[in-house]
């Protein structure tokens, strides 16, 4: 019997430990699970407006300490982050390093050529986009004032904004949800648009079991 992989998440948001965690549960309960939360990262970014060398840095302080406590593998699960997430990628190659999008990004554009991606958090609509290919055409979306309503504990209009936003959507092949912290709301956005719905925790979960199984 091995023993199972350590997974350190990494997180820039609280509301994004529920998600994952559930996603874990679901599909990989044997996955010994690191929660390290850093949520300044997420409000740093707001204020700066952009990624810069110190932010880099705190990424790979982040990288080197999960790395040192014995993890297989790591995931990064804010995703306005990109190139941080790369640079200890790098550093660490090569042991998995996940962005939270990319294995939803992978799984998106095979299921069509306009993909809707909705976010509450600005930042990740202008990181996110140009991690998908070219050849996709995206259409982002924010549903503004959701994360303000989730951080003052209100789900219900957080959820709400988000239903209310995916509608414009309604166009596109696939929507894909840009956040973990949203990936509960995946049921009622495809009610609200009839269109299939990604999320980041349940593709990313799976593109780390393929890998860890295809290294075990």
């Amino acid at each position: 019997m091995t023993t199972p992989p350590r997974i350190a998440l990494i997180h820039a948001l609280k509301h994004s430990i529920g998600p994952i965690e559930a996603a874990f549960a679901q599909a990989w309960p044997e996955a010994r699970l690191m929660n390290l939360l850093d949520d300044s990262l997420s409000a740093d970014l707001a204020r700066d407006g952009k990624l810069n060398d110190a932010m880099t840095e705190r990424f790979l302080a982040l990288g080197d300490y999960a790395a040192a406590t014995g993890a297989n593998a790591i995931l990064f699960t804010c995703s306005a982050f990109g190139p941080c997430i790369e640079a200890v990628a790098r550093a660490h190659a090569p042991m998995p390093v996940l962005k939270p999008n990319e294995a939803m990004i992978e799984r998106a554009v095979t299921m069509g050529k306009k993909i809707g991606l909705l976010s509450t958090f600005p930042p990740t609509l202008v990181s996110m986009p140009p991690e998908f290919p070219t050849s996709v055409q995206i259409v982002p979306k924010l549903a503004d004032g959701a994360l303000a309503a989730l951080d003052r504990g209100d789900r219900a209009t957080h959820d709400r904004l988000i239903i209310e936003a995916s509608k414009d959507l309604r166009d596109c092949d696939v929507i894909a949800l840009a956040q973990f912290s949203i990936a509960a709301t995946a049921p009622l956005v495809a009610e609200a648009t009839g269109r299939p719905v990604v999320t980041t925790p349940d593709s990313a979960v799976e593109k780390l079991m393929r890998l860890l199984k295809a290294k075990a």
